[in-house]
């Protein structure tokens, strides 16, 4: 018999997945150049040299065999503990190549993490705006996913609204920041306001309250930004990284798990992660693709394009009227629609070719998401079609 779960998918499938194959398609008819298609985070700048040349030593001189040959089940040590020694230059911490679980991107080190610390029936929290895919990544682990209401006005931690779901089944708080969709970064004060509470309840339930921290945008962050190292600021922290976006390597899928050495059960936690790769088919990233991003591991691709979209659309919609919490990394901005439907007015956009994400399925209704990984003329030249767009609403 089919499996029904799946079945039921099928009527909810992504929708920026499906706008992104609605461009794809629409570029064929068109051009590409005449659609200004805002819906994927699909990095738009080209990977490092320091990766590349890699790529190209490693396959001219090394050992095929080792190169194409399976990983040990935690992943190589050698880059496990580069790994390590990077996140202790870079943030002052104290990792060892056992606290390190290489993954095949940052989904996959979530889905890990999350098997670690809950049994089915568990709750997990998580603050909205956040990526749609944390429903299934959770729903299948057995675990309950449940949303905080979002603080619109500055898209920080709703604190009233967390304390107030928080009980005794909680047992990790999944955290995204630099935010997608929304492009905020929470800032120190946010985080130790959210370590102090969490520091609390688990002395009051009597159990540990892991922060499962989504840290695909790290690099991204904007001139002037707080942008703190969360695992800096609470113990039992769970970082999930992926190369992704500060490599612009998302077709490679790889990255990490990094457990803070100061967690709870941080000695049985890597482990069990090898245990869980058994359950879910994960079997470790590819050989070559791990060894080869140690070359880059303090460098990151040229990001600064993002932040200059970032400054064109944000100085040029506000202007039009449209309300905007500035982003502060990443390459995503949420205005407010103008009007309370989001789809309605995202498929108004879509006449004029312009592809914009509803944000329904980032748990705030009545706004959209703009990735604006795109290249700057094309964005220069969607601010006119913005500009219709919002003379449909005078």
């Amino acid at each position: 018999m089919l499996n029904q779960n799946f079945i039921d998918m099928l009527g909810q499938k992504s929708v920026i997945r499906e706008l992104f194959t609605y461009g794809s398609e629409r570029a064929k008819e068109i051009g590409y150049e005449n659609v200004f298609d805002y819906s994927l985070g699909n990095p738009s700048v080209p990977t490092p040299e320091s990766f590349t040349q890699e790529m190209l030593r490693l396959l001219q001189s090394e050992d095929p065999v080792t190169l194409h040959g399976y990983s040990p089940s935690l992943g190589i040590d050698s880059v496990r503990d580069a790994v390590a020694r990077s996140l202790n230059d870079r943030f002052e911490m104290n990792y060892q190549k056992e606290d390190i679980f290489m993954v095949s991107g940052a989904a996959g080190a979530i889905a890990h993490a999350v098997r670690a610390v809950t049994v089915p029936g568990d709750e997990i929290l998580t603050f909205a705006p956040f990526f749609p895919e944390y429903m299934p990544y959770i729903s299948a682990s057995g675990a309950v996913l449940n949303v905080v209401p979002a603080d619109i006005s500055t898209f920080q931690i709703n604190f009233d609204a967390f304390i107030e779901m928080l009980n005794d089944k909680v047992m990790a708080v999944l955290i995204n920041s630099p935010n997608n969709p929304s492009g905020i970064v929470y800032s120190t004060e946010t985080i130790d306001k959210l370590a102090m509470i969490l520091s609390e309840k688990e002395e009051e339930f009597g159990h540990p309250i892991y922060i499962i921290s989504d840290e695909p945008y790290r690099e991204i962050v904007f001139e002037g930004i707080d942008s703190p190292f969360i695992a800096a600021h609470y113990h039992n922290t769970i970082t999930c990284y992926s190369f992704s976006k500060s490599l612009s390597l998302p077709g490679e899928r790889i990255g990490y798990i990094a457990v803070n050495p100061a967690c709870e059960n941080a000695s049985l936690l890597v482990d069990m992660f090898g245990q869980i790769s058994r359950g879910i088919g994960h079997n470790c990233p590819p050989s070559i693709i791990q060894m080869a991003v140690v070359k880059s591991l303090y460098d990151t691709s040229d990001l600064s394009v993002y932040e200059t979209n970032k400054n064109i659309l944000y100085t040029e919609l506000t202007k039009m009227g449209f309300e905007i919490v500035e982003p502060g990394g990443t390459f995503y901005m949420f205005p407010k629609a103008l009007e309370e439907d989001a789809k309605a007015f995202s498929d108004k956009a879509k006449t004029l070719d312009l592809l914009l994400v509803p944000s329904d399925t980032f748990g705030v209704p009545g706004h959209f998401r703009i990735s604006y990984c795109i290249p700057t003329e094309k964005v220069e030249r969607s601010i006119p079609v913005f500009q219709k767009l919002a003379n449909m609403y005078l």
